[in-house]
């Protein structure tokens, strides 16, 4: 029994399916696009860990005044 109960000879089998169907030159540029993506991945993942900084928020949070405020505002501006 092999990988979750697909034996040996059945995968196989669909390799020389797939390689038949495809062609070695397609199989090879679509390994070579598939690594230079995996590899821009974690270069970008790299990136982004080493200039990650804390984000501070540009307002500071609102009291409940000035939510109160603001919505009294925005019932005058309605009712004119």
């Amino acid at each position: 029994m092999g990988f979750g109960g697909i034996s040996i000879w059945q995968l196989l089998i669909v390799l020389v399916i797939v390689l038949l169907l495809f062609g070695t030159k397609k199989l090879r540029n679509l390994g070579t696009d598939l690594g230079g993506a995996v590899k821009g991945f974690r270069s970008s993942m790299k990136d982004f860990t080493n200039t990650e900084e804390p984000v501070e928020s540009a307002e500071s949070p609102a009291d409940p005044e000035s939510l109160a405020e603001s919505a009294e505002e925005a019932d005058s501006d309605d009712q004119t």
